[in-house]
């Protein structure tokens, strides 16, 4: 028999000032939202629950705790009942997702080989590439849409290059079109595609491409068999950065888009500023909400998923 002495096992424990930090460090977020977001929503649902009043604010109280405490509750769904009833916020709605849709898919055709041109360039061509997508963030944002007024009006730079030429013979109806919507939105919003996708498509790994050619794909097979299921995360998360805040988009449709632009960031506003009807516009604003947040949820759904 051979004398066997137990192994002594300690337990690391992590010094206090450590946990600390690093919860610390994980509830700086949490807080950021609770504040900015969770609370800021919690008083639009609040008050969507409650009736237009000429007073101010213009809505009734959600709790009342008087005299008569059976009824303390002031709650109701005329708002969100309203909603199901007139035409004019589901066309505002299912525009609203169209143009959104329709706007990622552009970006996508046009941000991907642009995105993919920029990962495969050399590193100081890279730079200068990367510079020039970034540069548009350095004019303010109101700046950039009105310029697209000047280019796309009947008398605007557009209109006159095409007379010039003699392509036309009278000036083009661009201006407070679904077309200059389109373009504005895409124009604004084709950095959140392009970024996304040259960090995904930047790393990689080119020998792929060549194992590919050495077992007979052709480039188009090449594309379709490994470059793009592998550049699946920065497609979806770059449509995701389009898609969300081109749905709730107001500007570009205000200015680029004319009086009959139905997108529901534009009745989102006249319900509020115009009509003063705040809790029939906080429930615009809710379910709006709701349809942003179903894609996000799908996608971090699927990122869980086992492969």
């Amino acid at each position: 028999m051979s004398d066997s002495k137990p192994v002594l096992t300690t337990r690391y424990r992590q010094p206090l000032g450590d946990k600390l930090w690093r919860r610390f460090v994980i509830g700086v977020p949490y807080f950021w939202l609770l504040l900015f977001f969770l609370a800021p929503f919690a008083i639009v649902f609040k008050i969507s629950f409650a009736t237009p009043i000429v007073a101010q604010p213009p809505f009734t109280q959600l709790f009342d705790f008087g005299t008569d405490t059976t009824h303390w509750l002031l709650a109701t769904w005329d708002n969100y009942r309203f909603l199901t009833e007139d035409n004019l916020y589901w066309v505002s709605y299912f525009k609203s997702i169209k143009i959104a849709a329709i706007s990622t898919f552009i970006c996508l055709l046009v941000g991907y080989p642009m995105a993919y041109g920029i990962a495969r360039a050399a590193p100081t061509t890279r730079n200068i590439l990367l510079m020039l997508v970034i540069l548009p963030f350095w004019t303010s944002f109101l700046l950039r849409v009105y310029a697209w007024m000047g280019l796309l009006g009947k008398n605007g730079i557009v209109n006159s290059l095409l007379i010039n030429i003699g392509l036309i013979d009278s000036p083009l109806q661009m201006l407070y079109t679904d077309m200059a919507v389109y373009l504005g939105i895409v124009y604004t919003y084709i950095p959140f595609m392009i970024l996304p996708l040259y960090a995904t498509l930047e790393k990689m790994d080119t020998s792929l491409h060549d194992a590919a050619a050495d077992l007979g794909a052709k480039p188009w097979q090449t594309f379709i068999d490994v470059t793009l299921p592998l550049s699946m995360p920065g497609i979806i998360a770059g449509s995701l950065l389009v898609f969300i805040p081109a749905i709730g988009e107001y500007v570009i449709p205000a200015l680029l888009g004319g009086l009959d632009s139905l997108m529901i960031g534009r009745t989102l506003y006249d319900e509020f500023f115009v009509n003063r009807d705040w809790p029939l516009a906080s429930a615009v604003a809710t379910i709006l909400l709701i349809i942003v947040v179903i894609p996000i949820m799908l996608f971090q759904r699927s990122q869980q998923e086992p492969e």
